[in-house]
């Protein structure tokens, strides 16, 4: 089947497509540990904008 197309460069084009998987795997990792962080950071007991509010008076 590949003989039949001999104008595809298939060592380029299979190089391609292993590179676009392992970047979305790398991305679906990163972002299942960002979502594990977030899940331990979630309730601090406070909010953002009292920290933010905080840090104002502070100057």
């Amino acid at each position: 089947m590949m003989d039949e197309m001999k104008d595809i460069n298939w060592q380029s084009d299979i190089r391609q497509m292993i590179e676009e998987l392992v970047r979305e795997k790398k991305r679906q990792r990163l972002l299942a540990e960002s979502d594990r962080l977030r899940e331990r950071t979630k309730d601090i007991g406070i909010s953002a904008s009292e920290l933010i509010r905080e840090d104002r008076d502070a100057r």
